[in-house]
């Protein structure tokens, strides 16, 4: 035992002195140079125990001529002890600080990481986080981010009251063409939710316009609405048998709720309509033409809209079978599975008549033109001397209808080839085929429902103009690519739908109009730069998801009220 305490001792001392940095780097190399990785199993001295046992390899900082501060890690000493070299302190601390700073840092990568796929908007532009090249599909990660979270659950609770508690009924008239009629229906649910009042099924009103008598029943599958929604409101087909005034509710000032202002906020219903409902029992509410705002109205009541109308208005079984044929033929137009683009083009007479943009034309055209005007908007028309300078002005601002042969030059410069096929959904194009030859010069497969069915099968639908209708909106959705002239239900419908439906997945083109204004307007402009110009443009309008913004329809954007993180 002395031995062993004295030879201790002296190692520790040896240890002690031996003197700088440099000299035991220089011991310890010539230590690992001597000594090989493994004892011989024959050696009997040196390396070997006494009996010729295999001994341990020395410590890797022994074997290999390393920095102080490695091998002072690597063999683990003790930083407080006097000989740990300064540079393993500084080492050391400089590791404590990163390990801090991941600590720290690491909710935010994280959160980084799983943030889902938004654009955000910095000023007029919108910002998104990657955009793809492909001419067919948004980014994979714009697809997989948000789901659709306004159905109903199994699980979720009914607040609906029962039928003795309601505060009567309401009754509306939905007027317009399809696509309007569907948004007042979603809002006379809303409504009727908000003032825990019973629904009568909403009338397709017959105006001047469409010359239509197509009735809910006839485009939409009524059991569907009013069973899927029975949880929500409580909706009846008809008036009921008691009420003895009928020909009064749109007719009497006493049974109709008129003056409600334009997005009304869901508090005045509540202070203004529902005492009225409650003294009367039945009230008609005439207009309803976007009577029901978006940012002034609760979440849930929103939510209820997107409920509505993605989930509860379906068409008849017919419609959507003949619509599924449509779309399948467009797929196998090249006699082998292919993707299809639909385009709304909105060059009606009445589109270019309300518009009051200038077009181009022959002379005698603009005279008609300029008398259709006067005939149909007299005060807006008056001499028509201040029409020059405000079409021109319209027009910069990217506020008028693009032209058949406009829409073509932004397609091409986008990258889509003459073999594009493309469904057109549109009424009577003004100026005929004459207007339209520019784009079928440049996409020769333009096709219609009418070229796709056969007139057996397009003849049943010829009964209701609504019908038609219905057909180009379910062709439109189903697309790979749907692409807008002009702004309308019709296509704010769309985008949404196939945002909600789609995830984003599916392009939803808006084009930037006000670019063929600077386009025409520069003759020397090459047409290498209008390409670039449409690509950059036009790499963040194709139905991104975003954020809905404020005083921004839930119709076209329905990602902030009713989608969810994926």
């Amino acid at each position: 035992m002395a031995e062993l305490r004295h030879g201790t001792v002296a190692a520790a001392a040896a240890r002690a002195s031996s003197g700088s940095p440099a000299k035991r780097d220089a011991e310890a190399a010539s230590a690992s140079a001597s000594s090989p990785f493994l004892s011989s199993p024959r050696s009997g001295g040196g390396d070997g125990g006494k009996d010729g046992a295999l001994r341990p390899p020395p410590p890797l900082h022994q074997r290999y001529s390393l920095p102080a501060a490695v091998r002072a890690l690597l063999a683990l000493e003790d930083p407080r002890s006097p000989s740990a070299p300064a540079s393993y302190r500084i080492l050391l601390a400089v590791l404590a600080c990163v390990a801090l700073a991941a600590l720290v840092s690491a909710p935010s990568v994280w959160s980084r990481l799983n943030a889902p796929y938004l654009c955000r908007k910095d000023g007029i532009r919108l910002q998104c986080p990657g955009v793809s090249n492909s001419l067919w599909e948004n980014p994979h990660a714009a697809a997989t981010s948000w789901k659709p979270c306004a159905e109903r659950r199994r699980d979720e609770i009914s607040d609906l009251v029962s039928e003795n508690e309601t505060s009567g009924y309401i009754f509306i008239h939905a007027e317009g063409g399809l696509n309007q009629q569907r948004i007042a229906i979603c809002n006379a649910v809303a409504i009727a939710k908000i003032m825990n009042a019973t629904l009568i099924l909403p009338v397709l009103k017959q105006d001047q316009i469409w010359k239509d008598q197509t009735k809910f029943e006839d485009i939409f599958d009524v059991d569907h609405f009013i069973n899927y929604l029975k949880d929500d409101v409580r909706i009846v087909r008809d008036i009921p048998d008691w009420f003895t005034e009928k020909d009064e509710l749109f007719t009497s000032i006493r049974r109709t709720v008129k003056n409600i202002p334009k997005y009304a906020p869901a508090q005045f219903y509540v202070d203004n309509v529902l005492p009225r409902i409650k003294e009367k029992k039945i009230m008609s509410i005439k207009p309803f033409v976007d009577r029901l705002g978006y940012d002034n109205v609760p979440m849930k009541i929103n939510r209820l809209r997107c409920r509505v109308n993605y989930h509860a208005l379906k068409f008849l079984p017919g419609i959507e079978e003949m619509a599924d044929k449509l779309a399948t033929r467009m797929r196998n137009r090249t006699g082998s599975v292919n993707p299809y683009m639909a385009l709304h083009l909105r060059f009606e007479k009445g589109m270019v008549g309300l518009s009051f943009c200038d077009f181009a034309g022959t002379r005698e055209e603009k005279a008609m033109m300029a008398e259709y005007r006067q005939k149909q908007w007299p005060r807006r028309f008056k001499n028509g001397s201040h029409l020059w300078s405000l079409a021109l002005e319209k027009r910069k601002e990217g506020r008028c209808p693009l032209e058949p042969g406009e829409i073509g030059f932004i397609l091409r410069a986008m990258g889509y080839t003459k073999e594009t096929q493309i469904y057109v959904a549109s009424g009577q194009v003004y100026g005929g085929n004459n207007r339209m030859a520019p784009l079928r010069n440049m996409f020769p497969n333009l096709v219609t429902k009418e070229d796709l069915a056969s007139k057996e099968e397009i003849e049943h639908f010829k009964k209701h103009v609504t019908s038609l209708a219905a057909l180009d909106f379910l062709v439109c959705l189903k697309s790979d690519v749907f692409v807008m002239t002009h702004g309308g239900n019709f296509a704010k419908l769309i985008i949404g739908f196939r945002r909600y439906m789609g995830r984003h997945r599916l392009k939803s083109i808006k084009p930037d109009k006000g670019l063929m204004s600077k386009f025409f307007g520069d003759p020397y402009m090459p047409w290498a730069n209008f390409v670039e110009d449409v690509m950059i443009t036009h790499q963040t309008r194709t139905g991104l998801p975003e954020a809905t913004f404020p005083h921004y329809d839930l119709w076209e954007n329905p990602l902030s009220h009713c989608m969810c993180r994926a």
